[in-house]
């Protein structure tokens, strides 16, 4: 029979959104490293891999922060940032708004930090977004006010700040980006008061952003990488979670969850729902076979999707790459058995695949960014003929 269940208040695994509170395991290491980046103004990038825990472990490090007086975290999202103007009103938008504790001071900061702009407040129907701000420029380019904007209302009140950017690598998107990037760290790098905290889900582009010399943002901060979760954290953490709520786990079905998904944070909790949902008392491997079988249902609309959007070539690499032939792609035994083309057209798939966030490349490896596109394609060999 299984444990008596505790109460609780939510659901015993979350995925498809940030993870907090009891649901945050590990990153102990991280997380004491990126609150003392915060506490002594070190700008930070944090990159992974998609899906390993970026914007829950800065939510987690912003949270405990919240008591500190001396010192305010910003967050935002650029997610929608198409252009530079998207940008400059969502990141006055959100300093404003997060370090203002009531509506009219709002209107009360925007007039006085932002003179040589017209500042609009309103209404929004969107409930994430409640209240906008729009900048009507007396001037053509009021981009440098709008960057040091975080600075002089730090000094202003005595305070310092952290401004977290998700999905930061969008700029790199930008038409002329890299003189939009040299803008911004002309601005940032200056100030006293403020740090940033850079981050986003394209691996690739924020490697390139951060990690070469001739990006604007080279050698901006401590670049924190995010390594997998160990196995035995997440052991710990699912049989707690199942033993919580009645029922129970064992060792060996939470390494074949690990394994299978590659120690993916949000499959792992993904998966871990689905088992749950279908054990009464105590998880069996038969459960577990239908748990991942209903994941790969999930995701078989998005995967078709991805894979008809693929050349013939990308096709063909994709195949090889599953097949297990990653190191050896550039051979002439695998270019011939796959009929890759040439060694130039293998460069130029590897870059689009990349870009289409379909593989990631780490020297001579090479692996699907989404480990459970591996078993997808494995089911679905229809598609590579």
């Amino acid at each position: 029979m299984g444990n008596k269940r505790e109460n609780l208040d939510e659901a015993p695994f979350v995925y498809g959104v940030a993870a907090d509170l009891d649901h945050f395991t590990d990153r102990e290491k991280e997380t004491a490293r990126l609150q003392l980046n915060f506490e002594n103004g070190i700008n930070t990038i944090v990159i992974s891999p998609r899906r390993w825990g970026k914007t829950s472990l800065v939510n987690k490090v912003a949270a405990q922060m919240a008591d500190n007086r001396q010192l305010r975290v910003v967050r935002m999202d650029a997610f929608s940032v198409r252009t530079a103007e998207d940008f400059y009103r969502m990141f006055a938008t959100e300093i404003i708004r997060q370090t203002s504790s009531r509506m009219e001071e709002w209107m009360e900061n925007a007039k006085r930090f932002l003179t040589s702009l017209v500042p609009v407040v309103s209404m929004s129907a969107d409930p994430m977004n409640p209240v906008s701000l729009s900048l009507k420029g007396v001037g053509a380019d009021y981009g440098e006010e709008v960057l040091d904007l975080p600075e002089r209302i730090a000094q202003a009140k005595g305070i310092r700040l952290v401004i977290c950017i998700d999905e930061f690598q969008q700029i790199g998107e930008l038409g002329d980006s890299v003189t939009f990037q040299k803008k911004l760290r002309t601005v940032w790098q200056h100030q006293h008061s403020v740090s940033y905290c850079l981050y986003g889900s394209k691996r690739h582009l924020l490697m390139n952003m951060f990690g070469k010399r001739s990006y604007p943002f080279y050698k901006f901060g401590d670049v924190l990488f995010l390594e997998r979760i160990p196995l035995e954290c997440w052991r710990d953490y699912i049989q707690k979670r199942f033993v919580q709520t009645g029922r129970q786990i064992g060792e060996n079905l939470v390494g074949e969850i690990y394994s299978y998904v590659d120690g993916n944070s949000s499959y792992i909790q993904q998966l871990c729902w689905l088992l749950w949902t279908r054990t009464t008392d105590t998880a069996d491997i038969g459960m577990l076979e239908d748990a991942k079988e209903d994941l790969l249902r999930q995701n078989h609309a998005l995967f078709v999707e991805q894979t008809n959007s693929l050349t013939s070539y990308q096709l063909r690499f994709i195949r090889a790459v599953k097949d297990g032939k990653a190191r050896e792609v550039g051979h002439k035994s695998v270019i011939g058995e796959y009929g890759l083309g040439s060694s130039a057209n293998i460069s130029t798939v590897k870059k689009a695949l990349q870009k289409k966030e379909l593989i990631e490349i780490e020297g001579k490896e090479i692996r699907f960014s989404d480990p459970l596109f591996a078993h997808w394609l494995r089911r679905n060999e229809n598609f590579f003929i």
